[in-house]
C-alpha cells in the first residue's frame, strides 16, 4: 500500500492484541531491558550467575546478527517489522550507521510506548527514526523504499506468511536484503502443531503460530526475492534462554518446554534471508 491510501489494518488475534496491549509483554522481567526476544548468547558466560547486562546483551546481540545479515547498512535505509518498543530501530540507528531507520508495528499501544520510550531520539533524529503503524501482509510504504527489511522475533505471528514476503520484495530496492529472524517448526510434519500446542501456551492460545521454516523460505522465492535461505541459529538461542528461564521458572512449567521441543526437534531458531535481484 504506497502512502497516501486510506489506511486499514488486518483484525489482530486476540492473543496478540492483548499480549502487546494491556498485558504489554516488555514489562516482563524475563525480557529485560525493553527488548522483547530469547536472545543469541554466543558472547554471554552461561556458567556465570546472569543479571540484567547479561539479558540485555543476548537481546541486543540477537539484533546484531539480523542487521549483519542485512547489511552494510550504512547510508541505507532499514524497515523493521514489528518493531515493539523500537530497542533494535534505535540499536541500528546508533551502531549500523544507516540513513534512516523506520519501525513499523501493528499495535497501536507498542507504538504509542516506542514513541515514548525514544522521545529524546526522536526529536534529536527527526530525519532518522520514525515508528509507523502498519501490518506485515499491508505496509504502508511506496514501492522500493528501503534497503533492507528486518524482523526480529515476530515473524512467529504473522497470520500470512505469503502476504509479507511480497510486501517485502515490493518496499524493497533492488538489491535490497531480507533478514528475519523467529523460531518455526523443523518441518512440515502435519502433527506439529498440536505438538507445539499441547507443550506450549503460546501456541494453544494463537499468540504463535507453528509453521514450518521452509514455509518463509519458499514464501520469499515466490516473492521473486533471490537466495533465499534459513540458518540455524539454534545452539546459540536455546541453551541460553533455557539457562535464563530457569531462574524465573521451574522445570516443569511450560515456558521450560522451549527447549524440550528444540531438544526433540519440533522447533527451531533461524535467521531467514532472501535478495532483491537487480533489474536486468
Amino acid at each position: 500500500m504506497a502512502q497516501g491510501a486510506q489506511e486499514s489494518y488486518p483484525a489482530m488475534r486476540p492473543a496478540v492484541e492483548e499480549t502487546y496491549g494491556p498485558a504489554d509483554l516488555s514489562r516482563e522481567s524475563v525480557f529485560a531491558g525493553g527488548f522483547i526476544n530469547f536472545g543469541y548468547w554466543n558472547a554471554i558466560d552461561l556458567n556465570s550467575p546472569l543479571g540484567e547486562p547479561e539479558r540485555i546483551r543476548s537481546q541486543q546481540d540477537l539484533y546484531r546478527q539480523v542487521l549483519d545479515a542485512a547489511g552494510p547498512l550504512a547510508d541505507r535505509r532499514v524497515l523493521e517489522v514489528g518493531c515493539g518498543l523500537g530497542m533494535g530501530c534505535a540499536l541500528a540507528l546508533g551502531e549500523y550507521g544507516p540513513a534512516g531507520v523506520t519501525g513499523m508495528d501493528v499495535h497501536p499501544q507498542q507504538l504509542e510506548r516506542a514513541r515514548g520510550t525514544h522521545a529524546g531520539l526522536l526529536r534529536e533524529e527527526p530525519g532518522r527514526l520514525r515508528f509507523v503503524r502498519g501490518a506485515a501482509e499491508r505496509m504502508p510504504f511506496g514501492d522500493e523504499e528501503f534497503d533492507a527489511v528486518v524482523s526480529v522475533e515476530a515473524a512467529q505471528h504473522f497470520p500470512d506468511l505469503a502476504a509479507f514476503a511480497v510486501e517485502t520484495a515490493r518496499v524493497l530496492r533492488p538489491g535490497g536484503r531480507a533478514a528475519v529472524a523467529s523460531f518455526f517448526t523443523v518441518d512440515d510434519a502435519p502433527d506439529r502443531p498440536a505438538e507445539l500446542a499441547g507443550l506450549l501456551h503460546t501456541f494453544e492460545t494463537g499468540l504463535d503460530i507453528a509453521r514450518p521454516v521452509a514455509a518463509l523460505t519458499d514464501a520469499f522465492a515466490g516473492a521473486g526475492l533471490a537466495d533465499a535461505r534459513a540458518h540455524s541459529i539454534g545452539p546459540e538461542v536455546w541453551t541460553g534462554w533455557d539457562t535464563w528461564l530457569a531462574r524465573l521458572w521451574a522445570p516443569d512449567t511450560w515456558p521450560r518446554n522451549f527447549f524440550r521441543a528444540y531438544e526433540r526437534r519440533i522447533i527451531d531458531y533461524y535467521v531467514v534471508t532472501a535478495t532483491r535481484p537487480h533489474r536486468g
